[in-house]
């Protein structure tokens, strides 16, 4: 059990109360977190692309903008925290991590298996504490399959970034990025106005 990230949301925990109650809170906390990631990985896999996104935005607070697809077997972490605009794919696979702020704008488009995260372990904190903050990928970005966004990073608009790459820096607008870790390869064209439709029956 990870009482270090669990204290970052029970501060008192620390100075106010008893062994036995710091234990009780601490486990049915953890039981709810582990209850709901999972509820929210298997309603991922509803054959039912409407009401998968009529689940996600009443049953776990995801914010999905209109004409915005999520194909199955995505997985979420603290899911209320997940921001998504209008016209957006997500496509299978991909984990959206809400645990600090994870705002997507418009027009994106996310491969399969790609990660966002905005929460990671320091390697140097003596007690393996955890850190993280915003992601932020902008209107009209494209990420390759299994791309990485490390917390933290600010994609810009009209951004790509190619398969396989790790960002761990901001990419400017227009930017078109890979590797380990993502580097520049060159701009994309600023004339961009298209609109994503892309949606599956079953998804």
């Amino acid at each position: 059990m990870n009482s270090v990230l669990a204290s970052d949301h029970f501060p008192f925990l620390r100075k106010h109360l008893p062994n036995w109650a710091k234990r009780l809170i601490l486990w049915l906390y953890w039981t709810w977190y582990d209850t709901r990631d999972a509820l929210v990985a298997l309603i991922g896999y509803l054959p039912s692309h409407t009401l998968r996104l009529a689940s996600y935005r009443l049953l776990f607070g995801i914010k999905i903008g209109s004409h915005t697809s999520i194909h199955r077997g995505c997985r979420f972490y603290n899911p209320s925290g997940v921001t998504i605009g209008q016209h957006t794919v997500i496509n299978r696979g991909v984990l959206l991590d809400g645990r600090r702020p994870l705002t997507i704008g418009d027009n994106v488009s996310i491969s399969e298996e790609a990660m966002l995260l905005t929460l990671e372990h320091d390697p140097d904190s003596p007690t393996f504490e955890m850190r993280g903050e915003p992601v932020v990928i902008k209107d009209r970005v494209f990420l390759g399959t299994r791309v990485i966004v490390l917390p933290g990073i600010t994609i810009g608009e009209g951004a790509v970034v190619a398969a396989g790459a790790v960002v761990s820096y901001d990419v400017e607008d227009y930017a078109i990025v890979g590797g380990v870790p993502a580097r520049m390869i060159r701009y994309r064209n600023r004339g961009l106005n298209y609109q994503l439709n892309y949606r599956k029956l079953f998804g």
